[in-house]
């Protein structure tokens, strides 16, 4: 149970541990027990922005995440120690060399009109996020997949193009839901106002902007879950106002909390602050393929110029710990502690120098407002930047147009990200040459090649030193500068029982939520 106003241990400890078993031993098999939590209610929770996509596949923030795991499943999902669980799979097996799997479903599964799910519908639905015409979120998530085919009604065969353990870890992805193959063959579109899944919740009216209200799935696989009668998922682009909301009553839990929230709410008796350690960070990406960032010398500067102490209490009030200029926190099974960088300006100015700023460098410096840690990020990075001859403008946007116009095609600007399951996944996520969010542009051949490598065995001493390759080399040659690595914080009145925060801040698990006696009645 999550301590009050305080640290989870139990997660720490997981996280710290992260992936121990799901990697090296990725079989499982879940049996689903009776619940004597207590039924009923209407959990209200609140995200700061609007919930634009309802098609799960195509899922990119956190609030989409959220409504698409109360809708929809998948074959796997992470438990709160970041261990793969079953999902609608009810076992998986893999041949010995790992370049076949076959996944169990569980029986009855229905979708939410009422029809079957079965092997078919998991076949077309990962075929589908493998589709780059579907532009699905997860395409190079999933893992390294050949092919995918139903063998009968309720047997999953995936057959993948190289070994890879972390099979059953990557199709937890948070946009990997199964969807019916007769809405896939139709092209999808459906899913854009409509929710036809199999998940522990039903679409009762979706207005993205404001609120999003589901009710409990009778048919979910498991009768014991959820406990909830539904969700509502309210907008609140405001923090004070949600903040003031959440005292007040008028909702139950809060998504995602500032430092400053988090204090605030400490002294509240009838709220509790929660928090936990993760790998989710903001990261400066720099175009590596435009000037002036094709010139390494002006990515060390810049990096050198940045107190990572300094910046951890700016922009995170403390809840978070320095960042090396890597997306690989010591929560990952695979971390390698390389030399801590530390600012030297006199280096840094040198530098720029070196690359022909004498004068210094004006730029232009994008951040998002959601979450407001990345403008405040932005203006740390203009003040720290500045003795160095950065000359730093920050423009703050919408987060919408900021999506829309800079997010993968900008050439300097601040990124957020969640915790991936691992370490394969942040970095096939982001920095690979074939990265489908390939922000950087970095396309270095021998990090492909060692993270490429790791892929492909399941001995954890290569693999360890190939991810050590990995980290060394991003952390010599900054594509993005990576300061902090930020702790999760939420918040939730007294009465809400069973929500542990997830270290993958993408994942929720509302359906083993239930209210406690106090909680008023709706």
């Amino acid at each position: 149970m999550t301590d009050r106003k305080g640290i989870n241990r139990r997660q720490f400890l997981g996280s710290s541990a992260l992936l121990a078993g799901a990697t090296l031993i990725p079989w499982s098999n879940t049996v689903l027990a009776a619940s004597n939590k207590p039924k009923g209610g209407i959990l209200r929770i609140c995200v700061d922005q609007a919930v634009s996509v309802l098609n799960p596949l195509k899922t990119r923030v956190n609030p989409e995440y959220l409504v698409a795991e109360l809708l929809y499943s998948g074959l796997t999902r992470l438990r709160p120690d970041m261990k793969v669980e079953a999902d609608l799979a009810e076992s998986w097996t893999a041949n010995d060399d790992l370049t076949e799997w076959t996944f169990k479903l569980r029986s009855n599964l229905k979708f939410h009109d009422g029809s079957a799910c079965s092997a078919k519908d998991v076949a077309a639905s990962l075929l589908a996020i493998l589709d780059p015409n579907n532009a699905a979120s997860g395409r190079k998530n999933i893992g390294p997949i050949q092919s995918v085919s139903a063998k009968g009604t309720d047997l999953v065969v995936i057959t993948l193009t190289q070994p890879y353990a972390d099979l059953p870890v990557n199709l937890a992805y948070p946009s990997a839901k199964i969807v019916p193959a007769a809405i896939v063959e139709q092209g999808m579109d459906a899913l854009a106002q409509k929710a036809v899944g199999t998940g522990p919740f039903k679409l009762v009216s979706y207005e993205p902007e404001r609120k999003i209200v589901v009710a409990r799935n009778p048919d979910y696989y498991d009768p014991a879950r959820p406990h909830l009668n539904g969700v509502e998922v309210v907008v609140y682009p405001d923090s004070t106002a949600a903040g003031s909301a959440l005292i007040s009553g008028d909702i139950d839990l809060m998504m995602a909390i500032s430092a400053t929230d988090y204090q605030r709410f400490q002294g509240e008796s009838q709220v509790d602050a929660l928090r936990v350690p993760s790998g989710q960070f903001l990261n400066i990406n720099m175009a590596c393929d435009q000037k002036p960032f094709d010139d390494p010398k002006v990515r060390e500067a810049l990096a050198l110029s940045i107190d990572r102490d300094a910046m951890l209490q700016f922009v995170a009030d403390g809840f978070a710990t320095a960042g090396n200029d890597t997306p690989i926190s010591k929560a990952y099974q695979y971390f390698d502690a390389l030399p801590q960088r530390k600012a030297d300006l006199a280096k840094a100015k040198a530098l720029l120098k070196e690359a022909g700023y004498s004068d210094g460098l004006n730029i232009k410096l994008v951040a998002s407002d959601k979450p407001e840690t990345r403008a405040q990020l932005a203006i740390a990075v203009r003040e720290m930047a500045k003795p160095a001859g950065f000359n730093i403008e920050v423009e703050t946007m919408a987060h919408a147009t900021y999506l829309d116009q800079v997010w993968k095609k900008g050439n300097f600007y601040v990124g957020f990200y969640n915790m991936q399951p691992t370490v394969d996944a942040v970095f096939s996520l982001l920095y690979t040459s074939d990265a489908p969010w390939n922000e950087t542009r970095w396309n270095n051949d021998k990090f492909d090649a060692a993270v490429k490598a790791a892929q492909k065995t399941t001995d954890n001493a290569e693999r360890t030193k190939l991810y050590a390759t990995a980290q060394t080399l991003m952390h010599d040659e900054i594509p993005s500068i990576i300061p902090t690595f930020f702790d999760i914080l939420a918040a939730q009145r007294t009465y809400v029982e069973g929500y542990q925060l997830h270290p993958r801040g993408a994942v929720f698990r509302l359906d083993e939520v239930w209210f406690g006696p106090k909680a008023p009645k709706r």
